[in-house]
């Protein structure tokens, strides 16, 4: 059996910490550690059967709205987040692509803890044939400054209410929103 890709232990204790709170995700999470088992280095977007991508649930200051990107590629509206190109700490990916897609300073990541686990495909792309995204999601917190700068990533953020896009008809969006909806409820 292959090793685990150097210097992702920290990725794989989270994948495990996940597990036992999620329980009912155990067929996503196994998917994750398949892949960081890999030999190939799935840290890097080369890695075209797949590779790991960092995103922010990016909660405002008091927890009840989120910020969404209206992704110019993808052309929806998304979590802000993008490749690890590298690094392999997920949390500090998700952290650096929600300061460098909202402008907004004050950020930090909720907890080390991989809030939520999505697996999807990306559409070919010019000269980029289509694979595997698979998005490892962590809390991070805007802190009193709320106000945005649109990257040239996005045609355009907002902030929505949570309890709002827990309504959305994208299931990777929603099942964030009710996650979100339940810790809080449970704290």
């Amino acid at each position: 059996m292959p090793q685990p890709t150097q210097a992702a232990p920290l990725l794989a204790q989270q994948l495990a910490d996940y597990l036992r709170c999620w329980p009912s995700e155990a067929e996503t999470v196994q998917s994750f550690r398949a892949l960081l088992n890999e030999p190939q280095d799935p840290f890097l977007r080369e890695r075209l059967q797949g590779h790991f991508t960092g995103a922010a649930w990016l909660v405002s200051a008091d927890g009840a709205r989120i910020l969404l990107t209206h992704h110019r590629k993808l052309e929806r509206w998304l979590q802000l987040g993008g490749h690890a190109d590298g690094d392999r700490d997920m949390a500090q990916v998700a952290l650096k692509e929600a300061q460098e897609e909202s402008g907004l300073p004050g950020l930090s990541v909720d907890a080390d803890a991989i809030f939520d686990l999505d697996r999807h495909w990306i559409p070919e792309r010019k000269d980029v044939p289509g694979h595997w995204h698979y998005d490892v999601r962590y809390v991070v917190r805007a802190g009193s400054d709320e106000n945005y700068s649109v990257s040239d990533e996005s045609h355009d953020l907002a902030w929505r209410p949570i309890a709002e896009v827990a309504q959305d008809p994208d299931e990777s969006l929603s099942r964030m929103a009710r996650k979100w909806l339940g810790t809080v409820r449970a704290a």
